[in-house]
């Protein structure tokens, strides 16, 4: 526990996420976020909000990128924070390259992920 924080369900719950990406399971993807989570872009701008945005565009990235995978490269915890460093691969989708490597921050709340920020 921190500050009344069960930071293995934190832990999990991301951990879980990651795996359903990799594995590109969109409804176990989908069963990570709560209702009226938002992932924002790096630029600030809101890329999704709420279950079914999200559930649009990664049933569409996991649809054209059958090799997807995020490989974890560090990973941040503080509370209900977690900040993971990724390298992902066999990326096919109309404006991004085929490999990124930028950092994710989570917000969980809940077991949930309330919020995503995406860099890189």
């Amino acid at each position: 526990m921190w500050m009344g924080v069960n930071i293995v369900t934190v832990r999990g719950v991301i951990d879980r996420q990651v795996a359903a990406y990799n594995n590109q399971d969109i409804e176990a993807f989908i069963a990570c976020y709560a209702d009226d989570a938002t992932i924002i872009q790096t630029d600030g701008s809101v890329l999704a909000v709420g279950r079914e945005q999200i559930r649009a565009i990664y049933a569409g990235l996991f649809e054209q990128s059958p090799d997807l995978r995020a490989e974890i490269r560090n990973r941040i915890e503080v509370g209900p924070i977690v900040m993971d460093e990724e390298f992902v691969t066999g990326l096919v989708f109309p404006g991004l390259p085929p490999e990124v490597h930028g950092a994710v921050v989570y917000r969980v709340d809940d077991g949930l992920i309330q919020e995503v920020h995406l860099y890189g």
